[in-house]
């Protein structure tokens, strides 16, 4: 009883916050929680983790470099939170530029099931409502928010974003999983978020250094021979984003969940040391 009153108290606030943010243009707005994240981030545990896991990837680098790099991490994160509350409104103010599409056309217009694969890198909430707009109907998977008020909010927001019915999101966990594979038999493409940590996944290496590593999506993109497509994606200076479709990679039986998990590493570290101000390094996963 007592949880849910908190629960309800802080989904209120937030709630509240939001509709006032929404008052202002939508650049003023994201500058102000971006504000806010950062000032708070700081004072947190997480900034400790944040900053634990730059200086893994950055050794080299001083203390003012991690944190410079940290804080604008931080704003970033600001900048999604509240971004994921109007997202329909950066689709409707054409925020969005792609690059590479000509790699997934034969994709597209074959209506061939894909592996769409990013990491929180930017604003990770604009990908599936994307590929919905493109004519590919996709699953995705998401975490629980423990305040289930919040959950439900979130998860709303998402589903409003989207452009079709036939695309969706599943909670993390058994539901997922049998969603997903679902989804999977009726022709529909996956996106995933692969960068964080899986406890019950393998160990593969990443930054020199053996992390537990989900690859259950490899087994799927092997067995029914689904192209992986990376998806980079990236936050412009002049308040619009990029997202860059690189060449599908294709799995097999002649190389093992781990080596092409390896392989798909190098090229989550290469978008991470090109843009490290806008990686979601918050979260333990260096452990």
């Amino acid at each position: 009883m007592i949880k849910n009153i908190f629960f309800f108290i802080e989904f209120a606030f937030i709630r509240i916050c939001f509709v006032v943010l929404n008052l202002f243009p939508l650049k003023i707005s994201s500058g102000l929680i971006s504000i806010i994240f950062k000032f708070f981030g700081q004072l947190s545990k997480n900034h400790k983790i944040a900053i634990k896991n730059c200086k893994h990837v950055f050794p080299n680098h001083s203390d003012k470099e991690v944190k410079k790099i940290v804080l604008k991490s931080w704003s970033n994160l600001g900048k999604t939170v509240f971004e994921l509350a109007v997202l329909k409104k950066i689709f409707k103010f054409k925020l969005i530029e792609t690059k590479g599409v000509e790699n997934i056309n034969s994709i597209i217009e074959k209506k061939i099931p894909a592996i769409y694969f990013g990491i929180h890198h930017s604003n990770w909430e604009i990908c599936v409502p994307l590929l919905d707009r493109m004519g590919i109907m996709v699953g995705a998977i998401y975490r629980h928010i423990n305040n289930h008020f919040l959950n439900k909010f979130v998860l709303e927001r998402r589903i409003d974003s989207l452009e079709t019915n036939k695309s969706f999101y599943t909670p993390k966990g058994k539901q997922s999983a049998k969603d997903i594979l679902d989804a999977v038999k009726k022709n529909k493409s996956i996106f995933l978020l692969i960068d964080q940590k899986d406890s019950a996944g393998e160990e593969v290496i990443l930054f020199n250094k053996y992390l537990k590593t989900q690859t259950g999506f490899l087994k799927i993109a092997r067995k029914y021979n689904m192209p992986l497509v990376p998806l980079e994606n990236k936050r412009l200076n002049n308040g619009k984003f990029l997202l860059i479709f690189h060449e599908p990679i294709f799995h097999s039986a002649n190389i093992s969940d781990s080596d092409m998990m390896k392989k798909i590493h190098q090229i989550v570290e290469k978008w991470i040391l090109n843009n490290p101000n806008q990686w979601f390094w918050q979260h333990n996963r260096f452990n």
